[in-house]
C-alpha cells in the first residue's frame, strides 16, 4: 500500500458519504442514560479539528489523505450529536479523558501523535461493535455500524504510517512494549469509565479489555509487516483397507 492508496481510498469515501443520506434523525432515539453519558465523551473526543495532526504530517499526498481522515473524525462527532439530539441528550463541552488524549497526543512529534492517536482508534473499535450490536434502536445502530465501518479503515491507514517509521527501528521492540503499557493503561481506564454503558449494551468490562488487547496486537502485526501464514489445506487421511496393518 502506499500513501496514493489511502488517499484514493478516502476520497472514495467522501464521494459516497456526499451522495448518501444521512441516518433519520427524525425518527429519534431511545437510549438508557448510562449509554447517553458514554456516548456524550466519545462524541467530545471525536469532536477535534485535527490541527496539530494537520501541521506534522507535512505536505504532499499523506497530507491530503490525512485532511480527509480528520473530516470523517469531525463527520462522526457530528452524528454523534445529532443521535444524542435526537434521544433528547444534550452534547458536553469537555471531558477529562479526551484533554489528557490531545496533550499526550501533542507532547512529541508525528509518530507519538499517531502511536495514541492508534490506541483510541483500536478501542473505538470495539466500542462501536459493542454499541451497533448491543443495541435494538435503529438509529443507534445505523450510526454506530457507519462509524464503525470508518475505523475499520482509519487503522491500517495509521498501522501503514507507522510501519514506514519503524521499519528500521532498532528499538521498536523497546517501543513496542512501552507502548503495550501505554494501552493497557487506557483501555482499563475506559472499560471502568464506561464500565455500567458496557453492561447495557452487553459486553463485561474484562471482555472488553481483551479484545481490545487482541486488536491491538494485530495492528503491531501489521506495523510490523507480519503476514499471517496460510494455513495448510487439511487432508483426510485415506482409510487403510481392512485386513492390513
Amino acid at each position: 500500500m502506499t500513501h496514493e492508496f489511502w488517499l484514493q481510498d478516502f476520497e472514495t469515501e467522501a464521494e459516497r458519504r456526499r451522495q448518501r443520506e444521512d441516518p433519520p434523525w427524525s425518527r429519534g432515539a431511545r437510549l438508557h442514560p448510562d449509554v447517553a453519558r458514554s456516548i456524550q465523551r466519545f462524541q467530545v473526543g471525536e469532536a477535534g479539528d485535527g490541527a496539530n495532526l494537520i501541521a506534522k504530517a507535512g505536505g504532499g499526498t499523506y497530507l491530503a489523505a490525512v485532511r480527509l481522515f480528520v473530516a470523517e473524525e469531525q463527520n462522526h462527532a457530528r452524528m454523534l450529536a445529532e443521535l444524542l439530539k435526537a434521544a433528547g441528550v444534550p452534547t458536553i463541552a469537555t471531558h477529562w479523558s479526551d484533554t489528557v488524549f490531545v496533550r499526550l497526543r501533542r507532547a512529541l512529534g508525528l509518530r507519538l501523535e499517531l502511536m495514541v492517536l492508534l490506541i483510541a482508534e483500536v478501542v473505538a473499535l470495539r466500542y462501536y461493535r459493542a454499541l451497533r450490536d448491543g443495541t435494538d434502536d435503529p438509529l443507534v445502530t445505523q450510526v454506530a455500524a457507519r462509524i464503525l465501518a470508518d475505523e475499520e479503515r482509519h487503522v491500517p491507514f495509521h498501522c501503514h504510517r507507522l510501519g514506514i517509521g519503524f521499519r528500521s527501528n532498532p528499538l521498536r521492540a523497546a517501543v513496542f512494549g512501552g507502548w503495550r503499557v501505554l494501552l493497557l493503561g487506557v483501555v482499563i481506564t475506559v472499560a471502568a469509565d464506561h464500565g455500567p454503558a458496557l453492561r447495557q449494551l452487553g459486553v463485561g468490562r474484562l471482555v472488553f479489555v481483551a479484545d481490545v488487547l487482541t486488536a491491538f496486537e494485530a495492528a503491531l502485526a501489521r506495523i510490523r509487516g507480519d503476514e499471517p501464514k496460510p494455513k495448510a489445506p487439511h487432508v483426510p487421511r485415506r482409510a487403510r483397507p481392512r485386513g492390513l496393518v
